[in-house]
């Protein structure tokens, strides 16, 4: 289910001097990158002509590298610098390029741009005369490369330290960064590619993947495959969707625990007047909950049932109020930002650092949702979902969610692994809706999406 390692700059600096201090060349380890960022450039843009953006620091360094690959493909293409290059390796590679270097600031745009300015561990924005240099070349390019990073993004967090264009695709050295997953950087990027140049780099923070789903056992009945009780409260049509989502999860049996009427829904999905918990796998309160006193004795009562918990929505706020001490583990909590903040307040760093201290704060499972969702564990795991539909941000879509979650946990046990399979078979419903969709219409597309991870 990982779709790649991610790490941060110093991580990534700490994975390189490994690789130097077991014998790795540096020069070496950059005609590795630059010979493997070609290669991608060459197959998404052949023989059209190339303009290479060199930093003066290696980044620049891996540019004259793909730049002297490319020309000895064909490839028409010319080198600007700011400046002179300042490391060793960048000199050596300069110079192995041996062509005209012209100034960023009065070079002529060209088909193919390739960025190579600044790359991992940029501290501050470009000057503002270089930024706008960057944007107007970026905007006369048909295709636009950046190298690493584009420049002008802080790679830990993903924040835009100056004006930076849209990059039709970024390719990533050894290692996903945080921004090339984070808004507002991820945003700035199309396609995301992951050159491989030969360094170990362990980290328990990972792209998410595509999930590897089994299909039940011939022996499977309902209640083996899992059964997921739904705690509805006020707003039942909140409560319906997640009942429907965990019904379509790969559950074997979902019990909606309303005690008012309830609107049409799926014969499948039994209804009960009392909170009953009886052999349930897992259960899922806060849809629709409500905030009242009432709501607050269900949360409860699922709180002390001795289920695993998913609790999301009014669950949330209630347990802001109360405090996080009602949540027995092993839990799942689903917070977008503002719920975020009520629940664990305004903590440091990266969205990803936010979410592992709330994870080990609460001890719970953390889904911290967003066009970047990142899904955390007390132990230390994290998961960075890339690529969120923007047809999302609609009503009952995290209900949708909610109940995936809860399904899924009811199936493998796991709540990281259910959390992950879970946001990436709502990503993928999303994706085979289309545009203009509305929550009801993620139920329709899950049979689908689960099919195609089996």
């Amino acid at each position: 289910m990982t779709g790649g390692p991610i790490l941060t700059a110093a991580q990534m600096r700490a994975a390189e001097q490994a690789a130097f201090d077991a014998g790795v060349d540096d020069y070496g380890l950059m005609e590795t990158a630059g010979a493997a960022a070609a290669a991608i450039i060459w197959r998404a843009g052949h023989k059209r002509d190339a303009l290479v953006l060199c930093g003066p620091g290696n980044n620049g360094g891996d540019g004259y590298v793909i730049a002297r690959i490319l020309r000895d493909r064909g490839v028409p293409v010319r080198v600007a610098a700011l400046g002179e290059s300042r490391t060793v390796s960048s000199q050596r590679a300069r110079a192995a390029w041996g062509g005209l270097v012209e100034d960023v600031m009065t070079a002529a745009p060209a088909t193919q741009l390739v960025d190579a300015l600044f790359g991992t561990g940029l501290a501050r924005g470009l000057d503002d005369a270089v930024a706008v240099r960057l944007c107007a070349l970026a905007g006369a390019a048909a295709i636009r490369h950046a190298v690493d990073l584009p420049s002008g993004v802080e790679s830990d967090s993903g924040a835009l330290l100056s004006a930076v264009p849209h990059f039709s695709a970024c390719i990533a050295f050894g290692a996903y960064k945080p921004a090339h997953l984070l808004q507002p950087a991820a945003g700035h990027i199309g396609r995301l590619v992951l050159a491989d140049i030969g360094i170990a780099v362990p980290s328990a923070v990972h792209r998410l993947g595509a999930p590897l789903l089994s299909a039940p056992v011939a022996q499977a009945h309902k209640y083996t495959r899992g059964l997921v009780a739904v705690v509805a409260g006020d707003m039942i049509g909140a409560s319906c969707l997640s009942a429907e989502a965990a019904a379509r999860s790969g559950a074997g049996y979902v019990r909606l625990l309303a005690n008012g009427p309830v609107p049409r829904m799926s014969h499948a999905i039994v209804q009960h007047a009392s909170l009953d918990f009886s052999r349930a796998k897992a259960v899922l309160v806060g849809p629709g909950l409500g905030r009242d006193h009432a709501a607050w004795e269900r949360l409860a009562a699922a709180a002390t049932a001795g289920v695993p918990m998913v609790a999301d929505a009014d669950a949330l706020w209630l347990l802001a109020e109360k405090g996080l001490g009602d949540l027995p583990p092993p839990a799942i909590v689903t917070p977008h930002e503002g719920e975020f903040q009520r629940l664990f307040g305004d903590l440091p760093g990266s969205k990803i650092d936010r979410a592992l201290a709330a994870a080990q704060q609460s001890g719970a499972v953390v889904v911290y949702k967003g066009a970047d969702s990142v899904i955390a564990a007390p132990d230390g795991r994290a998961a960075v979902a890339l690529g969120a539909s923007p047809w999302l941000s609609t009503a009952g879509t995290g209900d949708v969610l909610a109940g995936l979650c809860a399904g899924r946990l009811a199936v493998t046990g796991d709540p990281f692994r259910a959390v992950c399979e879970a946001v990436w078979l709502h990503g993928d419903a999303a994706r085979r809706a289309g545009a203009a969709f509305v929550a009801d219409d993620l139920l329709e597309s899950l049979p689908a999406a689960i099919a195609a991870r089996l």
